[in-house]
């Protein structure tokens, strides 16, 4: 018995197409920083509460939130074996880069610095450029809620935490626009008050940019 194989032949003319699928919507933040082109920058001393904050300021304004820690940790694995392999300069250096990428980029965004980030002075001169929310806090609050073995620099004694921060606050100072203690105020009062800030930043600031002022 002879098989008789059947060819599908295509019509003369050009191939159909598949629709391409409409991409979902994008989500739009407050409209009070649609303007925003660059990242809000959160900097402070170690276990501020800068992670905590600045998400929930990412959610208050619609926004993406970007900790440079866990970019690190992404990308070249836990930062406690960085120390412990590497050494605190090189560890230096991989952040340097880190957060040099995420101010490059452009958008509205959240970005959570580590509280040694600023010690470099390239990083600072870049955060120029940006909006710049200092978190303070006391060591009596950090030790009471901060996982010090997640903490290099604390975890053969937290009570440095003290002279660490004595050492960066000039730093620190030198680079914020404004200041708020996560020690005196809840995480709700805290959101409210820096969400505020950050959209009369933008009014004043992002605004006046974009019409060439």
């Amino acid at each position: 018995m002879i098989r008789v194989i059947r060819r599908a032949f295509r019509a003369p003319g050009p191939p159909k197409t598949r629709p391409i699928p409409t991409p979902p919507p994008v989500t739009v933040g407050d409209p009070e920083v649609a303007t925003l082109s660059r990242a809000v920058v959160l900097i402070g001393p170690m276990a501020a509460g800068k992670t905590s904050l600045g998400k929930r300021l990412a959610r208050e304004l619609g926004i993406s939130f970007v900790d440079s820690d866990a970019k690190i940790q992404q990308l070249h694995g836990p930062i406690t074996q960085i120390f412990e392999r590497k050494g605190e300069d090189y560890f230096r250096d991989i952040e340097a880069a880190v957060v040099a990428s995420e101010l490059a980029r452009k958008g509205p965004r959240i970005l959570a610095l580590g509280g040694g980030a600023v010690i470099r002075k390239s990083t600072r001169e870049l955060l120029n450029n940006h909006p710049v929310i200092l978190l303070m806090t006391t060591q009596t609050a950090v030790l009471k809620t901060a996982n010090i073995q997640r903490r290099p620099l604390l975890k053969d004694d937290p009570s440095v935490w003290q002279k660490i921060l004595d050492e960066r606050k000039p730093l620190y100072e030198s680079i914020a626009d404004v200041t708020f203690r996560t020690d005196r105020y809840g995480q709700k009062q805290l959101t409210e008050d820096a969400a505020k800030w950050i959209k009369e930043w933008v009014k004043f600031n992002e605004v006046k940019t974009s019409e060439g002022l």
